[in-house]
């Protein structure tokens, strides 16, 4: 290696670090001290490379530093992305981003807001749509030129909605996805890209990024490789092995898969979405049953965001379903290697402050047949005791909170270019008749 100076490796180690799901301070004046601020760690502390002439920045949402002429060839140190989703909605950002760090994924929505140019030209959009042709490629020696990507999250600390950004963690590019979406607030339609990223797993460096790797990128005297040396453990690996590694590299945090009932309700600091629950729930009122023509949408929304291949069926007749409000299938593999899962829903359309009962949910698993799955949605919470059941006895079945209901519907209404959420509700209650169905479920195998 020619970049062999021990001095600058032992002062990149002792630069900062980046911590998965730790927030920090992001506040003029830019600078590296005091260390902590308005009690949160500094960014630019973090971030910092000791003679570097300029800091990394969030301004944008996608964040390109700048690219030095290094010993070995040209190299751009990093790329920061930032999602503002308290900007949803806005001119700003008539989007919205997922981001889902410890399942190890992140859904980021490009720079392009003009309905006239060609989205691949927007700035941002362009550096990461030739990241991706790296990332993905299949040549380890095209993969070791990629840039290492940083995920940042606006978030809120106390009444404080600016200033403070979540690390969500390193990605790497796995998907991208040209899309038509809809800006509310200018009332028009423009096509953006949508970008998947899998997030690494760090723990074999708890689960943090040595910002020194960057610094070592930065440094012109430093060869590629002797950068690479600094990187995290996920991201070596998955150089040498390349895209089919990310399965296993992918960030995966081991949690109680009992919920809180805090976390399955919209918040104080959630006044939109607990708009959006009680429009919900003021719009079925005294029609329940049609509620379940929205619940089936939300499981396939559900379903689909996460990779599965989905199709909703049908809703069954009211004051018929037995256990059973909606039927639709996931389809397992491709080809002549795929398979059918029936999938059967229930529908409940409850009180928003008061818990689901755990009878209906035995009522759906009742039905359920060797292979199926179940997925049970409601406007409401499920109890600690409930889940515990759930979890218990092994349930296959998808259980669809009011909090993840709300979120589900501010990004439809969104995608659908509905003027509001009563607009969205009523045009998917116009299709309701031609839903139902007294299909049996098996039936949804053969469509």
């Amino acid at each position: 290696m020619r970049y062999t100076s021990p001095t600058l490796i032992g002062q990149n180690r002792r630069m900062g670090l980046l911590r998965v799901g730790q927030t920090y301070r992001y506040s003029r004046p830019y600078a590296e001290t005091p260390e902590v601020i308005d009690g949160l760690p500094n960014f630019f502390a973090a971030v910092r490379t000791p003679g570097a002439g300029t800091k990394p920045v969030l301004e944008a949402g996608i964040n390109a530093m700048k690219v030095i002429d290094a010993v070995d060839g040209t190299r751009r140190p990093a790329i920061l992305i930032s999602s503002s989703p308290h900007k949803v909605g806005s001119e700003w950002t008539p989007w919205d981003d997922t981001f889902e760090q410890d399942v190890g994924f992140v859904r980021y929505f490009g720079d392009n807001r003009n309905p006239l140019t060609d989205p691949s030209s927007a700035r941002g959009n362009a550096l990461l749509l030739a990241q991706f042709a790296v990332h993905t490629s299949l040549d380890a020696s095209v993969r070791e030129d990629s840039v290492p990507i940083f995920l940042f999250r606006r978030v809120s600390v106390a009444a404080r909605h600016k200033g403070n950004v979540m690390f969500a963690g390193l990605g790497v590019l796995e998907r991208v996805e040209l899309v038509t979406q809809f800006d509310q607030a200018r009332k028009q339609t423009f096509t953006n890209y949508a970008f998947e990223f899998a997030v690494l797993g760090l723990q074999d460096q708890r689960d943090s990024v040595d910002w020194a790797w960057v610094s070592a990128r930065r440094d012109p005297r430093a060869t590629r490789s002797a950068a690479a040396a600094l990187a995290p453990q996920a991201w070596r690996q998955w150089i040498s092995a390349g895209p089919s590694s990310l399965a296993r590299l992918r960030r995966h945090v081991l949690k109680s898969r009992v919920v809180p009932v805090a976390d399955q309700c919209p918040g104080p600091s959630d006044q939109r979405l607990a708009a959006t629950l009680e429009t919900i729930y003021k719009f079925y009122d005294g029609r329940k049953s049609r509620f379940e023509a929205l619940a089936s949408r939300v499981t396939a929304f559900v379903l689909e965001r996460s990779g599965a291949v989905y199709r909703e069926g049908w809703v069954t007749p009211e004051g018929a379903d037995h256990g059973t409000d909606f039927v639709g299938h996931l389809t397992i593999g491709s080809g002549f290697a795929a398979t059918k899962v029936v999938v059967l829903g229930q529908a409940k359309c409850e009180r928003p402050d008061s818990p689901t009962g755990g009878v209906h949910i035995a009522r759906t698993v009742a039905r359920l047949r060797r292979g199926w799955i179940g997925a049970y949605v409601t406007t409401s919470y499920f109890s600690e005791r409930v889940q515990r059941e759930v979890l218990e006895d092994q349930y296959p079945i998808l259980l669809i909170h009011g909090l993840e209901l709300a979120t589900a519907v501010q990004t439809l209404v969104r995608e659908t270019a509905a003027t509001s959420v009563v607009d969205f509700l009523s045009d998917l209650d116009a299709t309701y008749e031609g839903m139902v169905s007294a299909r049996r479920p098996e039936e949804i195998l053969f469509d």
